[in-house]
Order: structure tokens, then C-alpha cells, then sequence
């Protein structure tokens, strides 16, 4: 059997996302599908007219799924799934917004999910991100490290960008790192931001820290206030493929993302944004690294905020 991934929905995030993957050349088939008829195909038949331009010979397939999970056949043997289903923020709205909305449409490419591709390892971006990757792994009841969520790579590389503009360096010297949820509890750690190996707090004062800290917790809000239609995906989309790229390479990389927390940092019970090993079963492992008094309280904090919605989500 090739390798195979699918993405789910094609608007702006999901198709970019498929165009990256097919990119890598690292699998056979990159399915994309949406409920919008003829367009995934479309989509599909421009990008495959891209390979011999780009010099890739992976396969795009472009399916349209109807109410209820025609076409979802498509799917089958896939070994990574990224679910962009659901609509995206308008300015002013809240990812929260979202919450209701979203959350029947994922549970519904959940449920197709599971009976098409059981063996799949989840990747949630739709939003509220760590809502939706909690009731994806309900809805599918796939084991926990197999289901997991897209947040930290994008906030960490917004936040990793400010530094190097703030400083005027290259992005390559900048090492940075956010946890916590995708929305207001947010918890860059600025104990582990380094420029050329030196602290963060050596470069900048404190309140020029917390100015990139805060503009990072508003990063996507930033970019739909621009856009006015739509939100961000070109940044998005470039995490979310990473992550694909990660678990179909077996790479054991340590990434900031979504995973089920049980046990680390006194944490239990919940999706929250930490670092973890990513591999062909999805997470390996939950990496615990030294933080701060302040980021473990801000962590802790986050866990308790996710999880009183997190328990609302079993029932949408």
C-alpha cells in the first residue's frame, strides 16, 4: 500500500495544506475532499497539472462528500487525516463562535473517518481547535495519541517572526515556543525564546516581551481583521502539513501541538497545547520540560479554562 493522507475541506486552509503535502513528494496520494460539488476536483486537477513545473509525482485526488458520508470511500487506507471542515472566523467573531456551528461538521467527518480510515492518525485544525480535537477523538474513539491538534506550530512561528522582525535577525536564529489553548489562555514561554542561543530577556525589556506575547494571542484575529473575509492559511496550512509530514516519516520530532495530557506538569485529563514526540502512531510522547513558576501556573491555568468546554463538546 502507497502512502496516503487526506485532507478534508478544500477552502483556502485545506487545499493549501493539500498542495504542501503533495509538494514533499513523500506521499503517493493526497485526497482532498469537500462538500462543495466538482470543486475538490477542480482543485485536484490544477495541482496535478503543477507536477511537472514542481518535479512532484505525488497524486492528487479531489472527492465530493455528500450529507450523508457518500464519497467518503475515497478516503479509505488513508494513514493521516487533516480535518479544515467547518467555517472559518469573520472579523469580530471569537474562535468560540465557532464552537456550535463547527462542531456538528466534525463530528460527522469524525464518524467517516472511523469507519473508512480506522488505522488514520487525526489532525485537527478546525476551530476552536481544542474543542474540535477533543470531539474528534470522541466521535471517532480512536485511542488518544492517535487524534491531536494543530495550534502550537502556528503560534510559535508567529511569535518566532515578531522576534525576528522586532530584532531584525533571521528566523533561522530565532527558537521560540508557545503552549497552552489556541485563543485568549494562550502561554507563549518566553523562558525557553532564544536568538542566536542567548535568552530572549537578555535582548528585550520585559514590556517589549509581553507587547510580542500579546500580539501572538491575537495573531489570527490580526490577519481577519486584514483579510475581512476569511482567516489566515498560508502559515496554517504550512503547520498543519509539517505535522503530516512528521507522523508519515516516523520522525519522533518534538512539536508543540494539541495532545491529550495525562499526568505531565500536574496536568490531567484534557487536550492541551504541549510539546510532544510525533510519530507514526500519532503522539509517542508528551515531552515535560522545565518552565517558569509563572508559564506552569499560565499551563494550568489554560487546562482548566479548555477543560470546562471540553466537557460541553461531548454533548454537541
Amino acid at each position: 500500500m502507497g502512502k496516503k493522507v487526506t485532507v478534508v475541506g478544500a477552502g483556502f486552509y485545506g487545499s493549501t495544506t493539500a498542495q504542501r503535502l503533495a509538494e514533499y513528494d513523500i506521499f503517493d496520494t493526497v485526497v482532498l475532499t469537500d462538500i462543495i460539488d466538482g470543486k475538490p476536483a477542480g482543485l485536484a486537477l490544477d495541482m496535478n497539472q503543477s507536477r511537472p513545473i514542481e518535479g512532484f509525482e505525488t497524486k492528487v485526488v479531489g472527492v465530493t462528500t455528500g450529507p450523508n458520508g457518500e464519497g467518503y470511500e475515497a478516503i479509505e487506507g488513508s494513514d493521516v487525516v487533516v480535518v479544515t471542515a467547518g467555517l472559518p472566523r469573520k472579523p469580530g467573531m471569537s474562535r468560540m463562535d465557532l464552537l456550535e456551528v463547527n462542531a456538528k461538521i466534525v463530528r460527522q467527518v469524525a464518524e467517516n473517518i472511523a469507519k473508512y480510515a480506522p488505522n488514520a492518525v487525526v489532525i485537527v485544525v478546525s476551530n476552536p481547535v481544542d474543542e474540535m480535537t477533543a470531539l474528534a477523538q470522541i466521535a471517532t474513539q480512536f485511542p488518544k495519541n492517535r487524534v491531536f491538534g494543530q495550534a502550537g506550530v502556528l503560534d510559535t512561528a508567529r511569535f518566532t517572526n515578531s522576534i525576528a522582525e522586532t530584532l531584525e535577525v533571521p528566523v533561522r536564529t530565532v527558537k521560540a515556543l508557545t503552549l497552552g489553548s489556541h485563543g485568549d489562555t494562550m502561554v507563549p514561554v518566553p523562558s525557553r525564546c532564544t536568538v542566536d542561543g542567548k535568552p530572549l530577556a537578555d535582548l528585550l525589556p520585559a514590556d517589549k516581551i509581553e507587547e510580542l506575547v500579546v500580539r501572538t494571542r491575537n495573531g489570527g484575529a490580526e490577519v481577519v481583521a486584514l483579510l475581512k473575509t476569511g482567516s489566515a492559511y498560508y502559515a496554517p496550512s504550512a503547520a498543519a502539513a509539517r505535522m503530516a509530514k512528521a507522523v508519515i516519516e516516523d520522525s519522533g520530532e518534538t512539536l508543540p501541538v494539541c495532545a491529550w495530557v495525562d499526568g505531565e506538569y500536574g496536568i490531567s485529563g484534557v487536550y492541551l497545547g504541549v510539546e510532544a514526540q510525533i510519530g507514526r502512531e500519532g503522539i509517542k510522547r508528551v515531552v515535560e520540560e522545565k518552565l517558569t513558576d509563572t508559564e506552569l501556573a499560565g499551563l494550568k491555568e489554560a487546562a482548566e479554562a479548555v477543560r470546562a468546554k471540553q466537557a460541553d463538546v461531548a454533548s454537541l
